[in-house]
Parts: structure tokens; sequence; C-alpha cells
């Protein structure tokens, strides 16, 4: 529970993901929400692995990697404290679509979709609020990526 914790629950104010969200459900995701400890070199998740749940990043550094187990394995992205990942499982339940390596030591919290989903029970405009902030960093993710294959083709 990150509630016993009141720098953590402090951090999940601050999380970019939960930016407009009030305080009812910051306690919701604080008291639902599991904080993981990573070490340095650590796999959080591994592609093609289930996944149910997405991570924010409270302290230290992560890489996102496609291809991870294989000679051509690529780095999308380089997250840092207030990022997060994982969120793809959760809009749609697929298999982990690349897999995460800590950079350093990680402090995370896990946020499985079944928490998303008693916040949407619980407070329907809260959840748009969370699942807005998720698409609009798809968005920009995705943006990014683009622009960077675009100018490898060029």
């Amino acid at each position: 529970m990150i509630t016993s914790t009141p720098t953590l629950f402090n951090a999940l104010a601050t999380i970019p993901v939960l930016a407009g969200t009030n305080l009812a459900a910051q306690t919701l995701l604080a008291q639902e929400g599991l904080v993981r400890d990573f070490a340095p070199g650590a796999w959080i998740v591994r592609e093609g692995d289930e996944g149910h749940s997405f991570f924010i990043l409270v302290e230290g550094g992560v890489e996102i990697i496609k291809h991870a187990e294989s000679p051509h394995a690529v780095t999308l992205a380089a997250l840092l404290q207030g990022a997060f990942f994982g969120e793809m499982c959760v809009v749609e339940p697929m298999p982990r679509a690349a897999s995460v390596l800590t950079l350093s030591p990680v402090k995370a919290i896990e946020i499985k979709a079944a928490t998303l989903h008693h916040l949407f029970q619980k407070m329907p405009d809260q959840y748009a609020i969370v699942l807005l902030n998720l698409a609009r960093d798809l968005a920009r993710r995705l943006r990014k990526l683009d622009e960077t294959f675009a100018a490898r083709a060029s």
C-alpha cells in the first residue's frame, strides 16, 4: 500500500499520467498500487510475456527494448522518473510488446488493469482523465518514433 509511505503517495500526485486527477482518484490508485523495487540490470517485463498492468517510475531509469533476446535488439526509448510503461497491455490485452531493462535502481508503482476498472466504476470522470493522459503520451511516443523512422529513411 503506497499510502503508508508519504513520499511515494506525494510522488503519485506529481506523475504526469495522473495530471488533473483528484485526491480521491490518487488515493484509490495508491491503495491498490503495488510498489516494486528493482536492482540495476533487472528485467521488469519481457517481450511476449502476458501483462495486465502498467508501471509508473518513481525513482530511477529504464530502457524499452524490442527483440532484446536477439542480435538485432533495438532500444526504443529511455525513460526516467515520472514516466510510465506497459500501458499497451492495459489498453489492449495482448502480450508485452517490448522488454524493459533497469538502468539504475528503480522504484516503480505497478497499476493493474483491475485497479483502473475500479477507478472507472467509482469515478468515471477521473478514469477518463487517466486514459486521456495515457493516449496523449502514446501519441507523443508514436510521433517521436515516426520522426526517427523518417529521419533514417532520408
